[in-house]
């Protein structure tokens, strides 16, 4: 692989990244809401001009793949395979809560003794969520989750486990003094750890079919009543 573009944009920030294969040439951000549609291509440009890069010089696309923000996804994705259309490489796709969780892994010392939470604010008491060990495996799969006291009640008499993310700030409240569950703050969404999660797939050859993916918008969850109980 020579230049691999990575693309965030499923909450308010719009982030890109550059990268020449494992290492990060540079990238551009944006917390600006609803930002992302008259931004993204002009981000692109001149973070590849910046970095002496040129489109046909891309081996392939990263997009943060969901859940979050409808509108952001839409965006990112159309962005991402308009890129590889046009210039006939692959698609990776990477979760948004996978990309979240990585910072946190880095930025947590001794990372493999905790579980970790991302949880991305999806309005009210609702978040999108999951739980990994530090190497990213599923503990809990992605699910949008209504919280309340007992959300994640079993899990926390068992580990220790990170919690982070827009949506944390809402469990925090409900959980209260539990020396089992650690909240920290400054862990944001950013196409960084897309791209380096995308690395991997890009290896292992793990391709969207461009011509007909979608973001994982987690739609279908909503029109049932289970969502609450998820997890537990």
């Amino acid at each position: 692989m020579s230049f691999l573009l990575a693309l965030e944009t499923s909450s308010t920030v719009c982030s890109v990244a550059l990268f020449k294969g494992a290492d990060l040439l540079g990238a551009s951000e944006l917390q600006i809401e609803k930002s992302h549609s008259s931004h993204i291509t002009v981000m692109i440009s001149q973070l590849l001009e910046n970095c002496g890069v040129e489109l046909r010089q891309l081996s392939a696309v990263a997009v943060s793949g969901g859940p979050g923000s409808y509108t952001g996804l839409r965006i990112g994705s159309s962005t991402a395979k308009g890129l590889c259309y046009s210039l006939d490489i692959p698609l990776l796709e990477v979760s948004t809560l996978y990309g979240l969780a990585l910072q946190a892994v880095q930025h947590v010392p001794n990372a493999e003794e905790y579980l970790f939470c991302p949880m991305l604010d999806a309005r009210r008491m609702e978040v999108y969520t999951c739980l990994l060990n530090a190497s990213l495996e599923e503990q809990l799969p992605i699910a949008p989750v209504i919280l309340d006291e007992d959300t994640f009640k079993k899990q926390l008499e068992e580990h220790r486990i990170v919690f982070f993310g827009s949506g944390a700030a809402k469990f925090k409240n409900l959980v209260g003094e539990n020396k089992n569950a650690l909240f920290i703050e400054g862990i944001q969404l950013s196409a960084k750890p897309i791209g380096q999660l995308a690395l991997a797939k890009y290896e292992q050859q793990a391709f969207e079919d461009v011509a007909y993916y979608e973001p994982f918008y987690l739609k279908d969850v909503y029109i049932t009543s289970a969502s609450k109980n998820i997890i537990k």
